[in-house]
């Protein structure tokens, strides 16, 4: 059967799970996951795993993203998008271009982040958007994230609001609806996402997106050699050191180049495993090998 990456470009108002469940129909397996969610209005990059690949998307879901944005000053809601009820309106025409450019700097770095209320994030074994819908007030509390960058590309008019177009590189976990509202909260007036877009994940690009429709027409999957090449760092083991991976055995004295997770290929070229440094050798995190009788 067949198992990769499958990299699409999510379309607006599409959740998620819709698009696994039609991955799943076109591939002809129920065994179809993602590396991390878009939210319904998100567009962009969204990587889903096929068969044996599912077992890539946990280390997946750990690189750097990148996203477009709008975010809208002036106005509040309780998604911090377009999606949900406004809850407050502040004018935000008095606001400079140089005053929202230096209220922005603050985001960047290392940063302590509380995600909307209206996320996945798990309470006491509810989702947090559940608890929401359900009338309940839910404050989550604050992590750490990285934001590599948070830069302004445009600002202006739209009516008493002013829209900020922005270009975000972040770490796993950060979430953009957050930026927009802490960023209107930093200048007084609230503020929202109206326009996200995905346009990277790890080394995956809208470049190596396909829509749905360009799926229907013709399904292509990436194969497991490629996407690991592409995604991890590369360890060429020896035929004795394959023989030993292809068991998930510890490999005594071997220096993989990196920490991990690292991917580790045979002589023939074929996909091994991905391993990690461990007490001067390395072990294995996920062993894809078939090993014949």
């Amino acid at each position: 059967m067949t198992s990769g990456l499958v990299i699409v470009d999510k379309p607006s108002d599409w959740t998620s799970h819709d698009v696994v469940g039609r991955l799943r129909r076109l591939a002809g397996t129920r065994k179809v996951g993602h590396a991390g969610t878009l939210d319904p209005m998100a567009t962009g990059v969204l990587v889903l795993g096929i068969n044996r690949a599912t077992r890539l998307l946990g280390h997946l879901m750990l690189t750097d993203k990148e996203y477009l944005a709008t975010i809208r000053l002036g106005a509040r809601t309780v998604t911090d998008d377009k999606e949900g009820d406004v809850t407050a309106e502040t004018p935000a025409t008095h606001l400079t271009d140089g005053e929202i450019r230096r209220a922005v700097e603050p985001f960047r770095g290392d940063i302590e982040q509380v995600p909307s209320a209206v996320s996945a994030i798990k309470v006491d074994g509810r989702r947090s958007y559940a608890r929401v819908r359900a009338g309940e007030d839910v404050v989550l509390q604050a992590r750490p994230v990285h934001v590599e960058t948070f830069e302004v590309t445009d600002i202006r008019d739209e009516g008493e609001y002013r829209d900020v177009d922005v270009r975000v590189v972040c770490s796993s976990g950060t979430y953009i609806r957050a930026l927009a509202r802490d960023l209107g909260e930093a200048l007084g007036v609230g503020g929202h996402l109206t326009m996200l877009r995905r346009t990277r994940v790890g080394p995956f690009t809208l470049e190596h997106a396909r829509t749905l429709d360009e799926l229907d027409a013709g399904f292509g999957v990436l194969d497991l050699g490629t996407a690991a090449r592409l995604t991890f760092p590369v360890f060429e083991a020896t035929e004795s050191q394959a023989n030993d991976i292809r068991f998930g055995r510890a490999l005594a004295a071997v220096d993989l180049g990196a920490p991990g997770p690292v991917a580790v290929f045979g002589p023939d070229g074929e996909f091994l495993a991905l391993y990690e440094t461990n007490d001067g050798g390395a072990k294995a995190i996920a062993v894809f090998a078939t090993v014949t009788p």
